[in-house]
């Protein structure tokens, strides 16, 4: 016989996205990027979030919340971390802020966008 999967124990998975430094410098917005209230505006997470291979086919399976500056996302089904690191990255490309931010994993289960620190590359093009 083959083996049974066990459904019931369902693991939850927690990923947070800190956006506190770009968002207080008015740089990035956090609202744009999550879903703010019920009447669900089409916010960029909630359209890009593919639950088995569909968009727009969250249910109950993904919740997205937002806390002032910090996204939660709250999985009852397999999701990776990387994907959500893929999907923060796409939307600062999109938004022309890549070359000014930078997803960096802070915990195993938490993101942090940071800026790329000029100051230091500056000083070492001079020293050269």
């Amino acid at each position: 016989m083959a083996p049974v999967k066990n459904t019931s124990a369902v693991k939850k998975s927690k990923f947070v996205i800190d956006c506190s430094a770009p968002a207080n410098d008015k740089i990035f917005d956090v609202a744009a990027f999550v879903i703010i209230a019920p009447p669900f505006p089409e916010k960029y997470l909630h359209d890009r979030v593919k639950v088995d291979g569909r968009t727009n086919n969250l249910g109950e399976a993904v919740t997205i919340t937002r806390a002032d500056n910090k996204i939660v996302v709250v999985a009852t089904i397999a999701f990776s971390k990387r994907y959500l690191k893929y999907l923060t990255k796409k939307f600062l490309k999109k938004n022309q802020i890549r070359d000014w931010l930078r997803v960096i994993a802070t915990d195993k289960q938490s993101f942090e966008l940071r800026y790329f620190n000029i100051a230091n590359d500056e000083e070492e093009a001079d020293e050269e």
